[in-house]
């Protein structure tokens, strides 16, 4: 089983405020990543939240009435990325074997891309998968459960990438994988 952990505690401060309840299409950029989640098969489905944005709650996905998602706080949020990730890796249930991880704030992402992705992770179960752009990899990416304890080590505004090079994680080609959400502006322009 592979969980997805969708990281959406950042403070968006380019942005001007948090990212995840921003709309897109009539729905939340949250809500969006839940959606594109689920649709790729990923079971279960975790979100990582600034601390007061739901705490422990079930959020539900639209058109996935009975897909209950867990929203995790992070109390530590401003730290960065690293401590979004090992919140959310922590509340992993034992027997997820992988762990897909997103953030809210790539329009690019869609269920074809993610299933891509973790067919690409299925082929080598003990080798992480990320997506490749911008001369680089990135997210999202597959990381199997031996390299939970490299998650959980984590500090600062750092997220998997060290992680995913070290391991020569396998590649997915992702056209259009450097473009996120950054400014009000980049949201304007993706909204037209």
């Amino acid at each position: 089983m592979t969980a997805a952990l969708i990281l959406a505690a950042g403070s968006g401060t380019r942005m001007g405020g948090p990212k995840a309840q921003l709309l897109l299409a009539g729905q939340t950029l949250l809500q969006r990543a839940i959606e594109v989640a689920q649709a790729a098969g990923c079971d279960p489905v975790l979100a990582v939240v600034r601390d007061g944005e739901g705490g422990a709650a079930r959020e539900k996905a639209p058109g996935s009435p009975d897909a209950p998602v867990r929203l995790v706080p992070n109390p530590e949020a401003a730290e960065g990325m690293a401590s979004s990730l090992r919140h959310g890796v922590a509340a992993l249930p034992p027997e997820a074997e992988a762990v897909l991880l997103l953030t809210v704030d790539q329009p690019a992402v869609d269920a074809a891309l993610l299933r891509d992705l973790l067919a690409l992770a299925a082929r080598e179960p003990r080798r992480p998968a990320a997506c490749a752009y911008a001369g680089t990899l990135g997210i999202p990416a597959v990381l199997p459960r031996r390299l939970f304890p490299d998650l959980l080590a984590l500090r600062g505004d750092r997220g998997a990438k060290a992680i995913l090079l070290r391991e020569q994680a396998a590649a997915l080609p992702f056209p259009g994988g450097e473009a996120d959400l950054d400014t009000p502006e980049d949201l304007a322009r993706i909204r037209r």
